[in-house]
């Protein structure tokens, strides 16, 4: 029961620690803010998940305690991580930072013409 305990940790652990070096790589070469704010978001989000997951294996399988904080602070990672992230950069689009020279795409535009011009602003 250990050696499969143990296993299950160490592979939650390591599944955690390379989606953390992918946020770190991601940080460092994408180009923009928004690339970079999503590669933040979602990998970092899921990467600290697999810690917390093999955190409680550990604590629940070989410390025998049977931790829900832990859980707890997962579904709080889970929902918080990726709608801040979406938040920090559609207020940055709105605030005018520009996308990256090779963006192909802008989804958002027609809709925040929209808004603007159903709330009157020019």
């Amino acid at each position: 029961m250990t050696i499969l305990a143990n296993s299950l940790i160490i592979f939650f652990i390591s599944i955690g620690v390379l989606f953390i070096v992918v946020t770190a790589i991601g940080l460092i070469r994408l180009p923009d803010l928004y690339t970079r704010a999503h590669a933040a978001s979602k990998s970092a989000t899921l990467g600290v998940m697999c810690v917390l997951i093999g955190v409680f294996f550990h604590f629940w399988l070989i410390e025998d305690h049977f931790n829900p904080r832990i859980l707890l602070g997962i579904l709080f990672l889970f929902i918080t991580g990726p709608v801040g992230g979406h938040i920090m950069t559609r207020s940055s689009y709105i605030a005018g930072v520009k996308p990256w020279k090779g963006t192909v795409r802008d989804d958002l535009a027609p809709e925040i013409e929209r808004m603007k011009k159903e709330q009157g602003i020019k």
